[in-house]
């Protein structure tokens, strides 16, 4: 049997858990579901990592002592997950004996190989990083993450020969292209490791600056360094050297963490593997930041984004599914609850609630409830499920490779074309002329092709995945189910059994009102454009000035393929464009134009699209650009290329 072993970072506790460790930790419960579904033995690592100069400060703030401290802090963290059903296997401490014990053994290895020196060392010490840097990686003098003058530091310290292992690690990044996924992180870490920049790690701290640390198995004046201590958990969890689950599970083992622990994971960590001679984990997954307001989330500031209370506003399933849909893995994303509801109403609730009430509604009407036997299939049962297959393959290859967001668009593909095979077969009129078994098997096609939705969305969704195949007549049983199978195998619903009458599972929800203020200020902003706006522009043939050639090179205008349109939920005349730009996402517009195409208009149309018009949100939708047209009169007419060109194509 194939396994499967994820892991997140072990989670510092110098705060609170937010949105960033909650996002973390949901992609790796999904994947470790997925995973499951795909017929491989899994096993999921999370914890709290425990040690270092940033703990006993924020102990000491709180009037605690560092162990008092971290025991708070590590059981807010293993208290949520349950609430946020996370399944992992294990959560490990690194104050734990079992944790220790490892690391001690691992530091005596590597010195005892000659891979740790005693020297020393004078750099300028960020207590925020609680690590050295050195002049070139400070900006005006100042650490780069933190923005603070860093404190110069002169001591004796013992030092891993890290830089020793840069040619290896080097070698290996390249031959394993997988190893730092998305590529862009790999391109990064290259990029560091040739620039010859690479030092010898410091890997402990004196005893006389820091007590709250795993002491030095070869030296009892000094503790270890955060890192050097914490990487190490991924191996002491699973009971390194002997242990069967080490043996079983560290050859397929898979890293998540964010971007701001690249360089300890990826250059650190293989480093410390290699001298230990532990063969180098299988791959680092890395994802950017959530933001809010196009800002990094931080307490000083006021925009922290609690999980368990947008969980319990629109229910955990459907955070579950905005977290995993909304951002394209590796790149930063902005969150707001208009972005959550957006995407709750359009996807959740109109399309998949819609299929799951209209089937089994029907169901109930036209067969009392029970699945009906298929009889004879036609050319529309065909391409449906050719659609499903499509889907299904788009939805797990896409999942394997930590492409949730795409994964998702493709599995909706059969979402949105079973609603539409729905209106393009007419159950009813097929009642109403007693086609019976045509009928047959219409309801049952979308029963067994909602049964394989439901599978596939129990790694993203797992309650509600659960509830809808109950609404279906099935008890879910992960160990029964297996993902690639579903691609080819077809009728495992039984006829006879007995569906829900409806399915509520994602009802439409609404934002609460903006406050008077926000609104006022609101309107005085666009106010100010509008009025700036019109000083630039001339109207009815009046000159408007010339720009430079420079100004006109700054537009991005790019030649897209428009893949889905629907209207706006809240205004008549503005369609939801979603377009192919050559991204790796849909780009969606708001679009003006409902009087003058419709969804059929659109479909497959090549329109132009500026592409880096600042996003903003049109009615609490949000539009990533504009699309070109020209105005004659009454009539409207959008710019397209002459002929056919690839979506992402620039306009020059």
């Amino acid at each position: 049997m194939e396994r499967f072993y994820i892991t997140t970072p072990i989670y510092y506790v110098n705060a609170k858990p937010h949105l960033g460790h909650a996002y973390t930790t949901t992609v790796a419960d999904s994947v470790n579901r997925f995973h499951k579904l795909m017929g491989e033995e899994t096993y999921f690592l999370t914890g709290t990592d425990e040690h270092g100069d940033k703990i006993v400060q924020a102990a000491e703030a709180n009037g605690q002592s560092p162990q008092e401290y971290v025991d708070t802090i590590s059981s807010l963290f293993r208290n949520m997950w349950p609430e946020m059903n996370i399944s992992n296997n294990d959560f490990i401490r690194t104050t734990e004996p079992r944790h220790v014990e490892v690391v001690q053994s691992i530091l005596q290895k590597v010195y005892d190989a000659g891979d740790i020196y005693f020297g020393e060392y004078g750099g300028h010490y960020c207590f925020g990083c609680e690590r050295f840097y050195t002049e070139k990686e400070l900006v005006d003098g100042k650490c780069p993450d933190h923005l603070t003058t860093p404190e110069y530091i002169a001591e004796k310290n013992y030092f891993f020969k890290m830089s020793k292992y840069q040619g290896w690690l080097k070698d290996h990044i390249l031959k394993n292209p997988d190893f730092i996924r998305p590529e862009r992180y790999k391109n990064e870490v290259l990029s560091l490791l040739e620039s010859g920049e690479l030092e010898d790690l410091c890997i402990s701290r004196p005893k006389s600056r820091l007590t709250w640390g795993i002491e030095m198995p070869f030296d009892k004046d000094y503790v270890t360094y955060v890192w050097f201590d914490a990487l190490i958990n991924y191996v002491s969890a699973l009971g390194y050297p002997d242990g069967d689950k080490f043996k079983k599970f560290w050859p397929k083992a898979n890293h998540l963490v964010a971007k701001d622990i690249l360089k300890p994971h990826a250059v650190f960590w293989p480093t410390m593997l290699k001298a230990a001679g532990i063969d180098p984990y299988q791959s680092l997954n890395v994802h950017g930041y959530w933001l809010v307001k196009d800002t990094k989330m931080s307490k000083s500031i006021g925009n922290v984004v609690e999980p368990l209370a947008m969980k319990d506003t629109y229910g955990l399933d459907a955070f579950r599914y905005f977290l995993l849909r909304d951002m394209s893995f590796g790149q930063d994303s902005s969150f707001s609850e208009e972005a959550l509801v957006g995407r709750l109403n359009a996807e959740l609730a109109n399309d998949l609630g819609n299929l799951f009430n209209r089937t089994l509604s029907m169901t109930h009407k036209y067969f009392g409830g029970e699945i009906p036997r298929p009889d004879v299939e036609d050319i529309e049962d065909a391409e449906i499920k050719k659609i499903g297959q499509d889907a299904m393959q788009a939805f797990q290859e896409n999942y394997a490779d930590f492409k949730f967001s795409r994964g998702l668009e493709g599995l909706w593909e059969l979402v949105r074309g079973l609603n539409k095979y729905i209106d393009a077969t007419a159950p009813w009129t097929l009642f109403k002329e007693e086609n019976t078994g045509r009928l047959q098997t219409v309801i049952y096609v979308l029963l067994e092709n909602m049964r394989k939705i439901a599978v596939h969305l129990w790694p993203v969704m797992p309650s509600s995945s659960e509830k809808m195949l109950e609404q279906l007549g099935i008890q879910f049983d992960p160990e029964k189910v297996n993902l690639p199978k579903e691609l080819d195998v077809w009728g495992l619903l039984e006829s006879g059994a007995v569906v829900a009458k409806t399915s509520n599972l994602f009802p439409r929800v609404d934002l609460p009102e903006p406050k008077a203020e926000a609104k006022d200020a609101d309107n005085a902003a666009q106010k100010g454009k509008s009025k700036k706006n019109g000083k630039q522009s001339g109207k009815n043939g009046e000159e408007v000035g010339t720009i430079e050639f420079e100004d006109f090179q700054k537009l991005d205008l790019r030649v897209g393929t428009v893949k889905e349109v629907e209207k706006h939920p809240d205004a008549d005349r503005l369609l939801l464009v979603r377009v192919d730009t050559g991204d790796a996402e849909l780009r969606q517009v708001v679009a003006g134009i409902a009087d003058h195409y419709s969804s059929d208009d659109l479909i497959g149309k090549q329109v132009v699209v500026v592409a880096n018009l600042k996003p903003r949100k049109l009615r609490k939708q949000l539009s990533q650009g504009m699309i070109l047209a020209v105005k004659s009169g009454d009539q409207l007419q959008l710019l397209t290329p002459s002929a056919e060109v690839a979506p992402g194509s620039k306009v020059s």
